[in-house]
């Protein structure tokens, strides 16, 4: 009976530690787009202030959010963003997105099926009244022409710039090593961003691009295209330039309207900071940066 109760007691311990690993490494992905309106967003539109949703450019229709531009006349330089109200440092965020019609009279050439997410970037509140885009890292959307390769998944790097392996990559955009995606299909994106050390960009679960040791610094789009030519204010110049080759490790992430209309659903992310105490009940195996603060224990 002894020999009985100690296997019994064993099995019990091996199912409680199974359950437990099991529960440590489940994913807790947050869905922060809700599919119904646009709560916990910020809108900002250059010449814009903070939350004028100029001519209803996003909206939310039957789970999705859309960039459209059917009550505009002309683009008019009205480049605009999205921003999730939480910053986030090292986390995972995927999405699907897709283009759609043609673009809006009055939008630059390069604009035609091109949009993007900013990553780490700057809040939607500090932007000046006529900034064009955010100081942040751009994983770059575009949609194929129907003719010849155009990949997607690319970075840019408005006011930042970035390593691939051990060189400074000055340049302002990067292109991945993507397939191309004809016509309006949904694409899924996912960025995997590691605070100020590594970032990788990847498309229907391939990964197309990866770099190093963000920064903020190249001029806003490099150092002859300067500040000015994102329309920043003179104030905003200002602390960007003060804050040249400084590393880039958290900030917020941001939906682009660029003059080509482009849906986006399933919006999430996986955030990877948090307790890495494994004797606190919401330990989760798979954090990369510990913040035992919000550890939970049994009372």
């Amino acid at each position: 009976m002894k020999i009985s109760l100690n296997i019994l007691l064993l099995c019990l311990t091996t199912f409680t530690m199974a359950f437990a690993q099991k529960a440590a490494s489940k994913e807790e992905w947050v869905s922060i787009f809700n599919g119904k309106d646009l709560k916990d967003w910020d809108i900002k539109i250059a010449g814009r202030p903070l939350n004028d949703n100029y001519q209803n450019t996003f909206r939310v229709e039957n789970g999705i959010m859309r960039v459209v531009y059917d009550q505009y006349k002309t683009f008019d330089f009205k480049y605009g963003h999205i921003y999730y109200k939480k910053p986030y440092s090292y986390y995972r965020v995927r999405f699907q997105y897709r283009f759609l019609g043609n673009q809006t009279p009055g939008g630059d050439s390069w604009n035609v099926r091109n949009s993007g997410i900013m990553l780490h970037s700057q809040s939607a509140e500090s932007l000046s009244l006529n900034q064009t885009f955010p100081v942040s890292l751009e994983m770059q959307l575009l949609g194929g022409l129907g003719k010849g390769e155009r990949h997607t998944g690319n970075l840019c790097t408005p006011g930042t710039q970035v390593f691939i392996g051990d060189k400074l990559r000055p340049e302002h955009c990067t292109d991945s090593d993507s397939k191309t995606y004809d016509g309006d299909q949904w694409v899924t994106a996912e960025a995997i961003v590691m605070g100020d050390s590594i970032v990788h960009h990847l498309i229907n679960g391939d990964t197309v691009l990866t770099y190093q040791r963000p920064q903020v610094g190249g001029g806003f789009v490099s150092p002859t295209s300067d500040w000015d030519s994102g329309r920043f204010g003179a104030t905003a110049a200002n602390h960007w330039i003060s804050q040249a080759n400084t590393p880039l490790g958290s900030g917020f992430l941001a939906l682009q309207a660029e003059s080509h209309p482009i849906d986006f659903r399933n919006i999430e992310v996986l955030d990877l900071v948090g307790c890495m105490n494994p004797k606190a009940l919401n330990y989760k195996s798979y954090y990369v940066k510990a913040d035992n603060t919000k550890c939970r224990y049994k009372k």
